[in-house]
């Protein structure tokens, strides 16, 4: 019986590439149940181990959001989010040759067993019920906190695919499958990002609660939309493409429409990290993580700026062009600001220029950082009636049922008052009127 048990953890221990699971402790505990159930050799504290383990799955499922048979949805969600020679070859690209899809192939025949095997023997061998829950499981939420529902689907439509095999090599083609439609790992499951950490513990994280805003949603600006689509549009298929400055009036847009590209491209392999002033000395650590990934990378700097007292932007400079190291081609930088030469400048600059013996230079440093972004489109605050239209689309979207001519002069007073006229401004006045009783 001893030499049963033996065999069957080497045989789960055996994985070559999908080792160090995210809880690897999970998998750990249910190998030594199943073994221990074919032993028939249940010992006082594997009923403690059982209910540890329902606890782990149980937890799982209010936290991602999953449904159903929550073993088969946790190991599917390993395979979706473990990031190995072979997941990562397949991400975006999909199916590889090589001698990679052999080792995989070796791993999927152990999740294979894992897969299979009847749980309710483990409950007869404990005497317990339990283990009929979890194939059976009614989650509390439904509503993922981990990642979007699109992607908690994909994984539990993955747990039933892989349910479904009959043989290892099936599991090859299923996950491969889900590999190049959703890609892997943190980079392949989510949308956006921010940086956490400095120096060479800089980490990108995910960002769960995005804001699900489409081109289609942004009134007018067609010419400035058009102009960043193409841009983009190059850059996901593997063609040549610039960093992009949106600059001009608060409120017209220019985050948003960055925002959205997020949303268009997302399928075709778009990721966005969001990158504060303060950070860009990460930057050549955050790049390090990226560079050789299948995913296309947009480096949001939102509202970005510098006093002519700041040097950070030095660091950003060397990053898009003047470094010795050349940008990777799967990563751009898009930035948005209110000032088209991103660095302040005075009046008193003039006179200081006047002591100086190469005053020109002066003037080249401080427009060198804007003169790095190959495309810059302006954003200009909208005429009186381009506001009133962006204000009736906008109520007719939110389905804001009022007279034409009352809802425009409740507009003009509300623009007077809170900002002048913008795409931000209409959107603020349509929420006061949603959330207005009555």
């Amino acid at each position: 019986m001893k030499a049963e048990r033996k065999e069957e953890k080497m045989m789960i221990n055996d994985r070559v590439l999908y080792r160090n699971l995210e809880h690897q402790q999970l998998f750990d505990d249910m190998a030594w149940l199943m073994g221990r159930a074919d032993s028939g050799q249940m010992e006082e504290g594997d009923r403690d181990r059982l209910y540890g383990l329902v606890n782990g799955l149980a937890e799982l499922a209010g936290s991602h959001g999953f449904r159903g048979n929550i073993w088969h949805s946790y190991l599917a969600y390993e395979l979706a989010n473990h990031e190995n020679a072979f997941s990562t070859a397949c991400e975006v690209k999909g199916r590889v040759e090589g001698s990679i899809n052999t080792l995989a192939c070796h791993d999927f025949r152990i999740f294979k067993r894992m897969f299979d095997y009847p749980l309710e023997k483990i409950d007869q061998a404990c005497h317990t019920e339990v283990m009929s829950v979890i194939t059976d499981y009614a989650c509390v939420n439904e509503d993922s906190k981990v990642f979007n529902k699109r992607i908690r689907d994909r994984i539990q439509e993955l747990s039933v695919h892989l349910s479904r095999a009959e043989a290892p090599e099936e599991y090859l083609n299923i996950v491969t499958a889900f590999y190049k439609d959703c890609g892997v790992g943190k980079l392949g499951l989510h949308k956006a990002f921010r940086v956490k950490g400095k120096g060479p513990d800089a980490q990108i994280e995910p960002i769960t609660n995005i804001e699900h805003i489409y081109l289609k949603d942004l009134i007018g600006y067609e010419r400035q939309k058009a102009k960043l689509t193409e841009n983009t549009e190059a850059f996901v298929e593997g063609r040549r493409a610039n960093n992009c400055l949106l600059y001009g009036d608060s409120g017209t847009g220019k985050s948003s429409s960055i925002k959205a590209l997020m949303n268009e491209y997302y399928d075709r392999g778009l990721r966005m990290i969001e990158i504060y002033k303060h950070q860009l000395e990460e930057l050549p650590y955050i790049i390090a993580q990226i560079k050789d990934r299948n995913y296309k990378f947009i480096l949001l700097m939102d509202d970005l700026s510098f006093e002519d007292f700041e040097i950070e932007y030095k660091y950003l400079k060397a990053i898009i062009e003047g470094g010795l190291e050349k940008r990777p081609d799967n990563v751009l930088i898009y930035a948005t600001s209110n000032r088209r030469h991103l660095i302040r400048e005075k009046f008193s600059d003039k006179r200081e220029r006047q002591d100086d013996l190469h005053g020109n230079d002066t003037v080249q440093e401080k427009l060198s950082l804007v003169a790095r972004f190959g495309i810059q489109i302006y954003y200009g605050a909208p005429e009186k009636k381009e506001f009133q239209e962006i204000v009736q689309r906008l109520a007719d979207r939110y389905q804001i049922d009022m007279p034409k001519e009352q809802l425009l002069a409740e507009a003009n007073a509300w623009e007077l008052s809170h900002g002048g006229l913008s795409g931000r401004t209409a959107i603020q006045f349509i929420t006061h009127l949603s959330g207005r009783k009555g």
